[in-house]
C-alpha cells in the first residue's frame, strides 16, 4: 500500500497547513500542530480521504469551523498535479498520476504549476522570508505573524470588534513587527564581504601582513541606519472606533528608542505623546495617553494642528522622516490651508503615509474636502481599518525611492 506523504517533512506540513486553516477562519489550537503530527506519525494516511479525516479531528474543535476547514482544505488538495514524494517534485508528474492513480488519490495534493512547482509545506531554506496565503501561494509578506489563532482568524473585521484585551494583542504584534520598518543610508561605510566598492585604507592596512601586495581586497556598503517615523494621530469622535489601535501603533514606534520616533494626537489641540507613550506596561502608556489628550472625540482642525507640529520645537524632527498621518480627513479647516500645511510637511519628510480606515469603503473616493485637497501631496494613502489591512503599511513605510521608480516603470 502507498502512503501519501512518503519522504514529506511531517512537522512543516503540519505547520502550514494550520497556517492556511487559521487564515481562512479556522480557530485552531496552540497544540494543534503537534497532536497532528502525532496522528501522522502513528498512522499515515494512504489517500486523501484519510488525510482528510485525520486533519478533522486533530484540528477542528468548533462545529461551526467546519464550513471553513472544508472551504480550505478543498483550496488546498483540489485540482493538483504533483505527487508529493521527493523524486515527483523534481522529475514532474510520476508514471502512477498519468495512469491516474496517482499516490495522491483523487486530485493529488501537491501544488499547482507543473514540475518544479513550489510545495509549500516542505522545509524551506533558512533565509526564507515568504510565507504562503490560501488566495495567493506566491503572495509574500514582510512582517511576521505572531498574534494567536483568534485573533488572526479576525484579520478582516474591523477594529471597533475588538476589545481592549485584544488591542494590547495586536500591540504586541506591532512591537514584534517594528525591527521591519524603514532605514536610511548614511554617508559612513561599513565592511562587508559583498560591498559594491572596495575600501582602500582598509586593503592597504590587510596588505601589510602580506608584504604589502593587495592579496584581500576588503569590500564595503554604506552603513544603514533606522529612520526616524512621526506618527500625527486624529482623535476625533469620528476616529473613535480606531484612535486606541492607532495607540498602539504609535507605542510601538516609541518603544524602539533607536528610532527617536515622535508621536502627537490631535483633535482641536495638539498633544505629543512621546513621552508617556515609552512606558513598558501597554495598558499604563494607553491610559496616561487617554488622560493627557483632553479634547479626545471633539472636533477636528488637521490643517491647524500640522501648522503647530510644524511651528513646536520638535518640528526638525520632521526632516527626513516618514510622516505617518492616521486620520479619516474629516476637517473643519479650510482644504486650501491643509494644502498649505501639508504640502509644508511633505518638503520636509522623506516619505509621507495617510492612513484613512474610511478608504476600505469600495465605494469610497477622495474627491472633495480635505482629503482631495491633501493626497496630491501623499506618497502613500492606505485603507487602515483592520488587521489585514495594516499588513500592508510597514512594506509602505520601508519603500525606498528606487522602489518606487521601479514600480512606476513596472506599470
Amino acid at each position: 500500500m502507498s502512503v501519501l506523504l512518503a519522504g514529506v517533512d511531517l512537522a512543516a506540513f503540519a505547520v502550514a497547513l494550520v497556517d492556511r486553516m487559521r487564515r481562512g477562519g479556522v480557530v485552531v489550537s496552540a497544540d494543534g500542530p503537534a497532536v497532528f503530527v502525532a496522528a501522522l506519525r502513528h498512522d499515515l494516511p494512504a489517500d486523501r480521504e484519510r488525510l482528510y479525516w485525520t486533519a478533522r479531528l486533530c484540528l477542528v474543535s468548533r462545529a461551526e469551523d467546519l464550513p471553513a476547514f472544508d472551504a480550505v482544505f478543498a483550496a488546498v488538495f483540489d485540482d493538483a498535479v504533483l505527487a508529493l514524494d521527493p523524486t515527483a517534485r523534481r522529475t514532474g508528474v510520476d508514471a502512477r498520476s498519468r495512469r491516474g492513480g496517482g499516490v495522491a488519490g483523487r486530485g493529488g495534493v501537491a501544488g499547482r504549476g507543473g514540475a518544479g512547482a513550489a510545495v509549500p509545506w516542505v522545509t524551506r531554506p533558512r533565509d526564507a522570508v515568504t510565507i504562503d496565503t490560501v488566495a495567493d501561494p506566491d503572495a509574500t509578506r514582510a512582517v511576521p505573524d505572531v498574534l494567536p489563532s483568534r485573533i488572526v482568524a479576525r484579520e478582516g473585521e474591523p477594529f471597533a470588534a475588538f476589545d481592549a484585551a485584544d488591542l494590547a494583542l495586536i500591540g504586541a504584534w506591532f512591537e514584534h513587527a517594528a525591527a521591519h520598518w524603514p532605514q536610511r543610508r548614511t554617508r559612513r561605510r561599513e565592511a562587508h564581504p559583498h560591498g559594491p566598492s572596495v575600501d582602500l585604507r582598509a586593503s592597504m592596512n590587510a596588505a601589510r601582513r602580506t608584504g604589502w601586495e593587495p592579496m584581500r581586497l576588503v569590500r564595503s556598503r554604506p552603513r544603514r541606519r533606522p529612520r526616524r517615523i512621526v506618527l500625527i494621530c486624529d482623535v476625533s469622535r469620528s476616529m473613535q472606533p480606531y484612535a486606541s489601535t492607532y495607540l498602539h501603533l504609535m507605542r510601538a514606534a516609541v518603544r524602539r528608542r533607536d528610532r527617536g520616533a515622535e508621536v502627537f494626537a490631535f483633535a482641536t489641540t495638539v498633544t505629543r505623546l512621546t513621552p508617556v507613550l515609552a512606558h513598558r506596561s501597554a495598558e499604563v502608556a494607553i491610559a496616561r495617553a487617554n488622560r493627557l489628550v483632553t479634547d479626545r472625540y471633539g472636533g477636528t482642525h488637521i490643517a491647524a494642528s500640522l501648522r503647530t507640529v510644524l511651528a513646536s520645537p520638535h518640528g526638525s524632527a520632521l526632516r527626513g522622516a516618514v510622516v505617518v498621518i492616521g486620520s479619516d480627513g474629516w476637517d473643519s479647516d479650510d482644504p486650501a490651508a491643509l494644502a498649505t500645511a501639508i504640502a509644508r510637511v511633505r518638503r520636509r519628510a522623506h516619505r509621507v503615509v495617510w492612513l484613512n480606515p474610511r478608504a476600505a469603503d469600495p465605494a469610497y473616493r477622495p474627491l472633495v474636502g480635505a482629503m482631495a485637497a491633501a493626497l496630491p501631496y501623499c506618497d502613500a494613502f492606505l485603507p487602515a481599518h483592520s488587521i489585514a489591512t495594516l499588513r500592508d503599511v510597514l512594506p509602505a513605510l520601508a519603500e525606498s525611492p528606487a522602489d518606487r521608480c521601479a514600480r512606476g516603470r513596472a506599470s
